[in-house]
Parts: structure tokens; C-alpha cells; sequence
């Protein structure tokens, strides 16, 4: 029973952030889209309803380890997923990123409203006109300097094993000539039951990784340096995993692909 009202409480205040938080990002939007070409001050506004919503939700305890010298500086940043929760995880983070997303988030009234605002990159899977237009986004947010947020995975895995990778983070990463930044998320897992939307108590961690410079790097590197970055985020994942006493042990079958 209280499981039920604290879950009923988190949709409740989620709904009520974003409601609040559109027209605070849409002033935000209109007051700096004439200068701020990579719309960094309104995706930051975005990110903090995701971070105020987590705060006051109850259920959920997120820190995150790691900053950036420079926040300006792009980069193309990759993590394992988890769970929806992710997001919420991620967006704790203290500088901008545009997220690759797929096309039915952007259809979720307001929501969906802000992630336009943000500049956030619209993606239908399966559909090769917006697969390559997804990317022209891309490489258009790196070149105003902000990163690019994508999960390589492209789905979330419902096992405690990651999925593979997909190639197309890394080829944009080395024909963009930016670092990956790999970020490496664990605990989220629990913060929403499998299948469904569902808010459960959770700690989670998210932490920064070692970047991976691509300089120099051609579309013949791209196996290369997906294999390395999957190395450092499964090292991270497992050593956050073992300071939140999460087993890395399951039997379960991963989710589809697509889903």
C-alpha cells in the first residue's frame, strides 16, 4: 500500500515539474534562442525539471561523479541504459548535452515540447532518411559546442549484461574528430520495474570516465574504439555496482531490439 502511494506521489509531482517547467524553459528558449545557437541555456533548463522532479519524487537517491574542464568543449557522450531512469540519472550532470532520442518521446505533450526547445535530436528507428538526418543534427550540435548525449546500445538491456554496441556513436565521434566521452550508470536498474513505469526506491550512480581522444582516427578505428569504450564503461558500471552491494548476476533474457 505505501509502495503504491509513494509511486502514485512520484507520477504525480513528475507530471506536475513538467508542467511547470515548459513555460519556464519556453522563457528561457525565447529570451536566448536569438544568441544561444546551440540552445545551451535552454537545454540546461530542461535537464534541471528532470533534476527537480528526482529530488522531490522520494524514491529515488542519484549522485553522479565527474566534471569537465571545459563544458564547452563537444563531445560525443556515451553510457550504458539501464532503465528510463536514466535519463533522470544523466541529467544531474552540470553541463549540456542534446540527447538522441527516439520520435514517440517528442509526441508526449510538453515533454516532448521542451526536448524541441532543447534542441534535442529526433530519431525514427528503422527509418534511413531520419537515421542520416539524425546524424547531420549531430554533427551540427558539435559544431556549436555542445556534446552529444547517445546510448550505443540503443535500446536498454533488461539483463545486468550490456547489449552490443552499434556503430553509430563512434563513427560520428571519429568523422566529427571529437572525444568520446564514456559515463558509466549503474543502479538505475532498480529504480523502475522492468516493463513497465513504475517507480521503486533505488541508489544510483552515474560517473564520468576517461575520455577517448579520436584525432587522427579513420572508419577503419571504429571497431577499435567501440571495444574500448564498452571496456571502460563495463569496468565503471562494475565497480558502481559493487559500492551500491548490486549483484551483477542474472538469468533474465534480454529486451528485443526496437523496444
Amino acid at each position: 500500500m505505501i509502495g503504491t502511494l509513494l509511486n502514485w506521489w512520484a507520477w504525480t509531482e513528475t507530471v506536475l515539474c513538467v508542467i511547470v517547467g515548459t513555460p519556464i524553459v519556453a522563457l528561457v528558449y525565447a529570451f536566448t534562442a536569438p544568441f544561444d545557437k546551440g540552445r545551451y541555456a535552454a537545454g540546461r533548463a530542461f535537464r534541471l525539471v528532470a533534476v527537480c522532479a528526482t529530488r522531490i519524487n522520494g524514491l529515488w537517491s542519484f549522485r553522479v561523479r565527474g566534471r569537465l574542464a571545459d563544458p564547452r568543449r563537444p563531445y560525443v557522450v556515451v553510457a550504458n541504459h539501464e532503465s528510463y531512469a536514466d535519463v533522470f540519472l544523466i541529467s544531474f550532470f552540470p553541463w549540456e548535452m542534446k540527447w538522441l532520442s527516439k520520435d514517440t518521446m517528442f509526441k508526449i505533450p510538453c515533454m516532448g515540447w521542451m526536448m524541441q526547445m532543447a534542441g534535442d535530436i529526433r530519431l525514427v528507428r528503422g527509418d534511413r532518411d531520419s537515421t542520416i538526418n539524425a546524424i547531420a543534427q549531430c554533427r551540427d550540435r558539435l559544431a556549436k559546442r555542445v556534446s552529444v548525449m547517445i546510448f550505443p546500445e540503443g535500446t536498454r538491456s533488461r539483463t545486468q549484461e550490456m547489449l552490443p554496441f552499434k556503430d553509430g556513436a563512434f563513427r560520428l565521434a571519429i568523422e566529427a574528430q571529437a572525444p568520446v566521452l564514456p559515463i558509466a550508470v549503474a543502479g538505475t536498474r532498480n529504480a523502475m520495474a522492468k516493463g513497465t513505469f513504475k517507480f521503486l526506491r533505488a541508489r544510483a550512480l552515474a560517473q564520468v570516465l576517461e575520455p577517448i581522444d579520436t584525432v587522427g582516427m579513420t572508419l577503419n578505428d571504429i571497431p577499435n574504439l567501440k571495444a574500448m569504450t564498452r571496456e571502460r564503461i563495463e569496468a565503471g558500471r562494475r565497480a558502481l555496482a559493487a559500492e551500491l552491494g548490486i549483484s551483477m548476476l542474472t538469468s533474465e533474457l534480454a529486451e528485443p531490439a526496437g523496444v
